[in-house]
């Protein structure tokens, strides 16, 4: 056997590298603060690993802390092996390929199995062109690299094709597993910190149950070709596997083979990812998982999730009762997958100030929301019609669909700015205290929205096709429409006076 993560210290940090179970005791004193080798995209699946493993670890010991001695969590890992005396599925790899090693179920037989030469080449990255992020460089990989790349495959994979199947934590095969949650920033940095990210969350979730409540660790169990496990039976922090990967150790390094399976390890098709994950968000009506698709985490998405009333904001994006002292980071973070491929990992990180936490849900958050949705859709509407007066040569009647079509990138650039102010001009909204502060801040959050507009019109207007001729004509034409389109929004909001910059 190779790699025993109970015992090996496999798993590099900032303080050193540790054990599985010397990691988690780090971390429930709070000692690590970073994993070096962990990519990017890791971090999702790394810490929503941990946290699942840490919990069912200590629901299934009836441990109602967390303990900060590495032999009680190693006591706690093996206590969800038990059948397994030798620890194999705690080894990257061992001898008998019909046993369980870490994340890789047994072989069954009569598979046919091709071979894996690097970490990053089992990951599930997945780019048409190998341009986002490069496949099978990491030629002198050490066992961490093939830890992090077993937990994010199995974890959170998509359908890659006939035989490859994802996971059951998702809505669809070319769907995601979102994970939206709050954690603890570390001190006045303003960063995120790791292990109290992961205390919380293992807090939260184990405070709530008491012992395992079905099966828990799935690369443990028989998998038989054409079986599929059903969701019923399964806890519902159940750690899956979707792939058949097998980790060998040959005399130069490490090295892996995978294969096909006729069926799904998880009979969840008609769940739609409603999983029990608690970083999930649910639609209400349609009852599924949110699937990111080519969106990326904007103001827009994240408004619909937390306030339109559409959706179940997962349970730990939800500030608890003990959190009041202490800033925090609202983080989304997901992969926009389609038919086999990736557009890139999405990642969006929100400061969340200690003095707006328990007000960030609530119906006042709500309506102030939507009256900042509103009006950056009305200064969108504002630019584009100037702008399209400029292709239309200043003449309305010659508007049409490719014409708007020229005003496209600086509607982004509008779009990008108000997205950068959207969740600050919230909170000091929700903090202002009266009605005046708040419509003061909205004010200064218009006039702002204003300005861009001004300076996007500006950026853009050369660029727009226009005959000669006709430019001096249709950028005055266009400007002055923008203008009424700005002095319509505030006369609304009932500002007298508004100055041009």
């Amino acid at each position: 056997m190779t790699g025993n993560l109970l015992s090996e210290d496999l798993i590099k940090t900032d303080r050193g590298s540790f054990s599985l179970p010397g990691l988690l005791a780090a971390m429930s004193r709070g000692e690590v603060a970073s994993f070096p080798a962990l990519r990017p995209h890791q971090r999702p699946a790394w810490h929503m690993f941990l946290v699942q493993l840490a919990v069912l670890a200590l629901a299934n010991a009836e441990h109602g802390q967390l303990p900060e001695d590495e032999d009680a969590w190693r006591a706690a890992l093996r206590g969800l092996t038990m059948s397994f005396t030798d620890d194999a599925p705690w080894h990257l790899a061992v001898d008998d390929h019909r046993s369980p090693a870490f994340l890789q179920p047994p072989d069954p037989g009569g598979l046919k199995w091709s071979l894996v030469a690097t970490p990053d080449a089992l990951d599930m990255i997945i780019t048409a062109k190998n341009h986002d992020l490069k496949r099978e460089i990491a030629r002198q990989a050490e066992p961490q690299d093939w830890i992090f790349a077993l937990v994010s495959l199995q974890t959170m994979e998509g359908f890659g094709g006939s035989g490859n199947y994802g996971i059951a934590r998702m809505n669809r095969g070319s769907s995601s597993r979102a994970m939206i949650g709050l954690a603890p920033a570390r001190g006045k940095t303003g960063l995120m910190d790791p292990a109290a990210w992961w205390r919380r969350d293992v807090a939260h979730l184990l405070g709530k149950r008491s012992g395992r409540l079905g099966e828990a660790l799935l690369w443990c169990l028989p998998w038989p070709e054409g079986h599929m496990l059903d969701l019923r039976d399964l806890d519902p922090l159940f750690i899956e596997i979707c792939r058949r990967v097998r980790l060998q150790d040959r005399p130069e390094g490490i090295c892996a083979s995978r294969a096909t399976s006729k069926m799904e390890r998880v009979n969840a098709k008609e769940s739609k990812g409603m999983t029990g994950d608690p970083w999930a968000p649910v639609h209400k009506t349609e009852l599924k998982t949110l699937t990111l698709g080519d969106k990326d985490w904007t103001y827009r998405l994240l408004d619909e999730i937390f306030y339109s009333g559409e959706w179940h904001v997962p349970e730990l994006a939800r500030p608890a009762h003990d959190e009041k002292a202490a800033d925090m980071i609202l983080i989304a973070e997901a992969f926009a997958r389609g038919n086999s491929k990736t557009d890139g990992f999405k990642s969006r990180l929100v400061p969340v100030p200690k003095a707006v936490k328990e007000m960030m849900f609530g119906s006042e958050a709500i309506d102030l929301a939507k009256a900042q949705v509103e009006l950056i859709g009305r200064m969108d509407i504002a630019l584009r019609d100037g702008l399209v007066l400029i292709a239309a040569s200043g003449d309305w009647g010659k508007r049409d669909k490719k014409k708007y079509g020229h005003t496209r990138t600086a509607r982004t650039s509008l779009s990008g700015i108000a997205d950068a102010l959207f969740f600050p001009t919230l909170w000091d909204k929700l903090v202002a205290g009266t009605e005046d502060g708040r419509n003061s801040v909205h004010a200064r959050f218009a006039k702002t929205l204003a300005q861009a507009a001004r300076d996007e019109f500006r950026r853009a207007a050369s660029g727009i096709p226009c005959a000669r001729i006709m430019r001096p004509r249709a950028e005055t034409r266009g400007r002055d429409a923008l203008e009424r389109g700005i002095a319509r929004i505030f006369r609304e909001m009932g500002l007298k006076e508004f100055e041009h910059a």
